[in-house]
């Protein structure tokens, strides 16, 4: 495609973003009319929003544009698994400049839609506006297919904190990236395109976890929005976490001790969810704590300590994603 996205025009470029989509049998219309019109056979939706910002949460240097399109999407789709819900459909809002050039949008719904493919939901509308700085707006609906969403207000003492997906890729990746570096390859792809276990967040609910969320801020601050809604104390245990062989070589070329990506980092979108102490859980999750009576405050703890660097705080320190 040759040209600007100012050349391409509003229309022009919004013919060109939805060309490239496919649809779902839960889409009953999809883009081109004032609104869409997706399928909620359960009477209620889930949904879910994100916003990101270029040189806040992706740099053109580090990723493509379908590489931010695959994480914007993931990122929202994770929420409404997490919710126990299936996802159907997304909307995406998106501020660009006149000046970009139009394969970078293109390629960015590419990304959009072949992670809605993979979760098995649709693109189904949205908005462009011009502007200085790239803003990817992401709105997510999910179908709880009739069950109870999990929220994280569900855990009691007793319940046993089980995750599956990875932990502390993205941070490692991030990690090599900002030293100018391309690899080991599997992490930095891991910061750029996260894979979440859409199918495990419906597949917890089935199996009657009683709180869970998704890892995007950081296991200990992502657990810690559990113990504050449940009123419990959760406790972590170092040595059933798992920190691959090159985290660890990674850690140690920067300096950095790779558990503190585990329990902090962000972005990997892994599913981590509290269930009762009797339920048989599948190979793909690993136990990795318990839910307690809280001593004092509602809290996270790791081998019975306070963790002092909880996670992302989008208000606190700034760092480029």
């Amino acid at each position: 495609m040759k040209g600007t996205v100012g050349e391409l025009g509003e229309f022009g470029l919004i013919r060109e973003l939805t060309s490239r989509l496919t649809t779902t049998p839960a889409v009953r219309l999809g883009p081109g009319d004032d609104a869409a019109v997706v399928a909620a056979p359960d009477r209620r939706v889930v949904a879910s929003t994100d916003v990101l910002l270029e040189g806040r949460h992706f740099r053109r240097d580090w990723s493509t544009a379908y590489d931010v399109g695959r994480k914007a999407a993931a990122q929202n789709l994770a929420d409404i698994a997490a919710m126990g819900a299936v996802p159907t459909a997304l909307l995406l809002g998106l501020v660009v400049p006149a000046e970009l050039h139009a394969t970078w949008p293109t390629e960015l719904m590419d990304g959009i839609r072949d992670e809605c493919q993979v979760a098995g939901a649709a693109v189904v509308g949205g908005d462009v506006v011009r502007g200085e700085t790239i803003t990817v707006a992401i709105t997510a609906l999910g179908d709880l297919r009739n069950h109870e969403p999990v929220t994280r207000a569900g855990a009691r003492p007793g319940d046993v904190v089980a995750v599956t997906g990875w932990l502390g890729w993205s941070a490692a990746g991030h990690a090599v990236l900002s030293r100018g570096f391309r690899s080991p390859r599997a992490f930095v792809e891991a910061h750029r395109r996260p894979e979440p276990p859409y199918h495990a967040g419906p597949a917890a609910a089935g199996l009657g976890a009683t709180a869970m969320t998704d890892v995007s801020d950081g296991l200990v601050a992502d657990l810690g929005h559990i113990a504050e809604a449940s009123k419990v104390r959760i406790d972590l245990r170092s040595a059933a976490l798992d920190i691959p062989s090159q985290m660890s070589d990674i850690g140690t070329a920067v300096g950095i001790d790779p558990l503190h990506w585990v329990l902090s980092g962000g972005e990997d979108h892994a599913i981590v969810a509290t269930f009762p102490p009797d339920v048989k859980l599948p190979a793909r999750w690993r136990v990795i704590g318990g839910v307690l009576n809280p001593s004092a405050l509602p809290q996270v703890t790791v081998d019975g300590a306070p963790w002092k660097k909880a996670g992302w705080d989008h208000f606190g320190d700034i760092e480029d994603a």
